[in-house]
């Protein structure tokens, strides 16, 4: 007898082991189990909101201390909480006023706050792009990398140590164009350095916060002032992949990233759209630059235009626009800033896909179609599903703004949509809100922030082939 069937002979006289079917309390418990190890199982989207959740907890008890505030006497904790949100979702929407409010600690902190939010922010959305990057298959991985130029999110290291460089390279820049003027316009060395810091750090991270008493409105159509802020707000509004694109392939635009083209052409197009709609909106308006020199016009309206985009400072006041000009700011609130940066919003390459996919429609194209680059279906369906969260997270805010305060429709909106978009324009309603109603602001900024981003991985993640699709047919559609 062989070796080979000496073996066999042994393995058939082994007695075998049954296997005893478990009951189906037993299946149940194992379900619930697996499920609970899905739900607890930390993925960047889940890191980012425990992380964020957590900073927001810290700075609210620092904006709580009696050293925070000029009076000595303890902030509000809704007042507290609202404030920390704000600044840590880089929106600049107050319910109280910073220059008088705060002391030179809470000032700091708030500082602390916009700096890591926006800091942050940045962070959180290239590591999610890392993760969408590693859990798509080898193929799908291959084809964005390519279309992305994102062959350097793989090492994170880099990733984060650039994002600091460039931020802190930008903001530096600021904080030396506007720390001079400061002191040219009477405040003394100590003060300017400090305005010239908080602004360069409020006006990069897109926060919208102001620590002078006489506000922004002292500034209204100062080059001085008004074009460093500017400047600043549009290139944190861009976004860390538009930058980094920019930084080493600016003299060759041919080989920018399909994202970068996007996102700076639809903020070019947009930028000229508000300009222009808001100068012929408020060019007559004595309320708000109808009754100033033509010099101050367009500096003002150049300035108006680009706060929405996730700015929040103001040279005039919202409450006094026209209809026409603040449902115009409302739309530039709500499609925001670039993916992965400062700004909020549904961002402006999710509103472009979405203009994209209409056009393709109205032609009869099957697949939309850019700059000689094919849109896969599934990341229009992810814009889609951006935007109808955007609406609904909007929707909600305001009913329940309506609900639970006298303001009309027109203020909610617009407040909402603020929140939302982490702009922080206001049309004055915000320090005058209930409790609640405050509670529902901080809930719309805290989504508002992360919802979008993390709804857009999620989607990216969850994407797959199917083997086996369903018969097709076809609804009615209008």
């Amino acid at each position: 007898m062989s070796d080979h069937q000496h073996t066999r002979l042994e393995h058939q006289q082994r007695p075998t082991r049954q296997r005893l079917p478990r009951s189906a309390s037993s299946r149940m418990k194992q379900r619930q189990q697996d499920r609970w190890r899905e739900w607890t199982k930390l993925t960047p989207a889940r890191a980012a909101l425990v992380v964020f959740t957590l900073m927001i907890a810290v700075f609210t008890a620092l904006l709580s201390l009696p050293a925070a505030t000029l009076s000595g006497e303890r902030t509000a904790f809704v007042d507290a909480l609202f404030t920390a949100v704000s600044a840590f979702c880089v929106t600049g929407l107050t319910t109280v006023d910073t220059a008088s409010h705060w002391s030179t600690f809470g000032l700091v902190v708030l500082i602390a706050a916009m700096k890591l939010g926006g800091l942050g922010l940045m962070t959180v959305a290239s590591l999610l792009s890392i993760s969408v990057m590693h859990r798509l298959g080898l193929a799908q991985r291959v084809h964005t990398a390519k279309e992305t130029r994102a062959e350097r999110l793989a090492e994170v290291g880099g990733v984060l140590r650039t994002i600091l460089i460039t931020s802190t390279a930008f903001e530096m820049a600021t904080f030396v164009a506007l720390t001079p003027y400061m002191v040219v316009t009477e405040h003394g060395i100590g003060e300017s350095l400090f305005l010239g810091f908080f602004y360069a750090i409020s006006a990069f991270n897109n926060a919208g916060f102001v620590p002078e008493p006489a506000g922004t409105e002292q500034y209204l159509g100062d080059p001085f002032f008004t074009i460093p802020i500017a400047l600043a707000v549009m290139v944190g509004s861009l976004g860390f992949p538009v930058i980094l694109v920019l930084v080493k392939k600016l003299r060759t635009p041919r080989r920018w990233s399909l994202h970068a083209k996007l996102t700076l052409v639809t903020t070019g197009l947009l930028l000229v759209i508000g300009y222009v709609g808001f100068l012929a909106m408020e060019w007559t308006n004595p309320a708000t630059i109808g009754d100033r020199s033509v010099e101050v016009k367009l500096m003002s309206g150049l300035f108006a235009t680009v706060m929405p985009r996730s700015g929040g400072f103001a040279t005039l006041d919202i409450g006094a626009l026209t209809g026409e000009a603040r449902l115009l700011m409302e739309l530039l609130m709500f499609i925001g800033g670039g993916s992965g940066s400062t700004a909020g919003g549904i961002r402006v390459t999710t509103f472009a896909l979405l203009i994209l996919s209409i056009w393709a429609e109205i032609r009869g194209n099957p697949d939309v179609e850019v700059f000689g680059r094919r849109i896969p279906h599934e990341t229009i369906r992810q814009a889609i599903g951006v935007l109808v969260l955007a609406t609904a997270v909007v929707f909600a805010a305001t009913f329940l703004l309506l609900r639970m305060t006298p303001y009309s429709l027109d203020e909610t909106l617009f407040e909402s949509l603020s929140a939302f978009g982490t702009v922080g324009l206001s049309t004055g309603i915000t320090p005058n809100l209930p409790p609640d109603a405050k509670v529902v602001l901080i809930a719309c900024m805290y989504v508002g922030r992360l919802g979008p981003m993390t709804l857009g991985a999620a989607l990216a993640v969850r994407s797959r082939v199917r083997m086996v699709q369903l018969p097709q047919e076809r609804p009615i559609v209008g």
